[in-house]
């Protein structure tokens, strides 16, 4: 008796077992898509559905949330009634609001240039053929990207804007009540370049260019691959310190910031590669002195209408003549008002690395001549 009732006691168990994940499989189902491939972007997620893809993005300043998840939609097709939560954008993208120069760069390359109805801050953009659609009127200059002309882009019925977010920003005031979908493009918050530069296969989708996008991608790739390859054959690894001070702070890339990993593959020994932050981290001159103040190799940027050199680095400031760089000449400056360093190096990470590892390892480089940075002369 008491055998049939343990056998009996199994068999409901195992049948309520057999239920239950009978259950649980039928609702996966319900919800399994086709997730896309990303070899390196840690805050991006691609996922195609029958009929939609969602694109889900990570904040990246609280990795345990989500920052946004974006319903991908084709304009040919109705809506469908089962989405999940989320902000509906139909694709293609054919009139959007370009808010930064580099993504007005990468559509341009990847053919949908076309789609780019209005911009903000329309004097960092150095792309001549966006300037030339602006003064036609094909594009509309929207303003200051801070403060924004929302007449302008109510007037302009966009289907979507995109815009850089940042930590605690409070929101994008006004332009959040216009009922647009705001395209958060979180792209530079990666841990590696190829991470950044992988975010443009989600552009591609929004604008209907993902051949164009992937393709470009897998070039990318390759080429950053093998220029990473060749600098690690060298046997010279150089201490390097970057940027200058901005007013009280000096803003030093963090350790896993686009720009520490790209140092770190360019195998130099960035001074500052075991800060954790992502992003940006203010200094005061000090820290940065004691820190990197005998690092072989100073890598600038700047914006002038001449070329940098040692005699305005002095006049600039004269705690810049006590670094090693500064007195054995070993400073490279790249003039963002002249080189197109951020239009490109986002997506072409590629070529940023190259002029790296010819300013760091010279002996190993098929060298073509440098892309950004050049030294700086004395006067």
């Amino acid at each position: 008796m008491k055998h049939s009732f343990y056998i009996g006691l199994c068999l409901l168990v195992c049948g309520l077992a057999g239920f239950s994940c009978s259950n649980r499989t039928g609702q996966s189902a319900l919800q399994q898509g086709d997730t896309l491939t990303l070899r390196y972007a840690e805050n991006l997620t691609l996922v195609n559905y029958p009929g939609y893809m969602t694109a889900t993005l990570r904040n990246p300043w609280d990795t345990l949330k989500t920052l946004h998840t974006y319903i991908l939609v084709p304009k040919s097709a109705p809506l469908p009634s089962d989405l999940p939560a989320g902000t509906v954008v139909r694709t293609p993208l054919s009139k959007a609001v370009i808010y930064s120069s580099v993504h007005c760069g990468l559509l341009h390359e990847l053919g949908a240039g076309n789609a780019i109805g209005g911009v903000c801050d329309l004097k960092y953009i150095k792309l001549p053929a966006l300037h030339e659609a602006v003064k036609q009127g094909h594009v509309v200059d929207c303003g200051d990207g801070m403060n924004p002309d929302i007449e302008q882009i109510i007037d302009l019925h966009p289907d979507a804007i995109l815009l850089s977010p940042f930590e605690n920003s409070g929101g994008y005031g006004r332009v959040e009540k216009l009922n647009i979908p705001i395209i958060e493009c979180a792209d530079y918050m990666e841990t590696s370049a190829l991470g950044r530069a992988e975010w443009m296969r989600f552009y591609g989708r929004l604008f209907g260019s993902a051949p164009q996008a992937d393709s470009l991608f897998a070039r990318v790739d390759s080429s950053y691959n093998r220029l990473k390859f060749r600098a690690a054959l060298s046997s010279v690894r150089l201490s390097v310190v970057c940027e200058l001070k901005n007013g009280s702070s000096w803003y030093v890339p963090g350790g896993r910031s686009t720009t520490g990993r790209l140092l770190a593959d360019a195998c130099s020994d960035y001074a500052f590669a075991d800060d954790r932050h992502s992003g940006s981290v203010p200094l005061s001159f000090e820290t940065v002195f004691e820190k990197a103040g005998d690092a072989d190799v100073w890598l600038i940027k700047y914006n002038r209408p001449h070329d940098m050199t040692y005699a305005d680095l002095q006049a600039d400031f004269v705690g810049y003549t006590g670094f090693k760089a500064f007195k054995e000449r070993r400073v490279y400056g790249c003039n963002t008002g002249k080189a197109a360093f951020y239009e490109e190096t986002p997506f072409h990470p590629d070529r940023l690395l190259a002029d790296l590892i010819q300013i760091l390892h010279p002996e190993t480089s098929n060298s073509d001549g440098l892309r950004y940075y050049q030294k700086l002369e004395e006067h």
